[in-house]
């Protein structure tokens, strides 16, 4: 990496965004104040609330690609939603749009981070913990990190209380808090050539 400015393009739905989190910072945030880089590290997040991969595989490159820069050590963060459950997306769906996005990306060598989707209400959690590990396999087929937001937190009473407090399906300070956790103890900061901030 070098000095190089650090370029992070995360995209995905709402959560990418914060959204129910009273601070404002969700997960993304939490991440970015505890990078640190030679370089200040700029994080663009890219979210459309209620999107499944459909619609994130349809746009994300265009996106990206406006927000990148040749001087910089580009990367981009894919968190793919519980939306493809909610909308009825097939797995095998799911798991060609994921692809795409990260085949993409890796003929861009652009590298690449995959943040799961964290668990939802619980008529739907089975369906979410397929779509995990559909997700997860496509991630680690191409040796790419995920982050496993799911099983960790499927019954983690902070989380299960925090989703309760809200309108049941956003996090609030704490569970994007867990959510951050994940990803800065799941390669983050090796992925980015830096030292664990512990």
């Amino acid at each position: 990496m070098a000095d190089r400015p650090l370029r992070i393009v995360v995209v995905g739905d709402e959560l990418v965004a914060g959204a129910g989190d009273p601070r404002g910072l969700g997960w993304v945030g939490r991440v970015a104040a505890r990078t640190h880089a030679p370089a200040a590290p700029a994080f663009l997040a890219l979210a459309v609330p209620g999107e499944n991969t459909g619609g994130l595989s349809a746009r994300w490159e265009a996106e990206a690609m406006r927000r990148w820069a040749p001087e910089a050590d580009n990367r981009l963060v894919v968190a793919p939603s519980r939306a493809d459950v909610a909308t009825g997306l097939s797995l095998a769906r799911t798991r060609l749009n994921l692809a795409n996005v990260l085949d993409t990306a890796a003929r861009h060598r652009v590298p690449t981070f995959v943040v799961g989707p964290p668990p939802g209400t619980d008529d739907e959690n089975d369906r979410v913990e397929a779509l995990t590990a559909a997700c997860c396999d496509v991630a680690r087929r191409r040796r790419l990190p995920y982050v496993d937001c799911f099983t960790p937190l499927v019954a983690h009473q902070q989380w299960l209380a925090d989703l309760a407090a809200g309108d049941g399906r956003l996090p609030g300070q704490a569970g994007y808090g867990l959510m951050a956790w994940l990803v800065l103890h799941t390669g983050w900061h090796p992925w980015l050539g830096l030292p664990d901030d512990r």
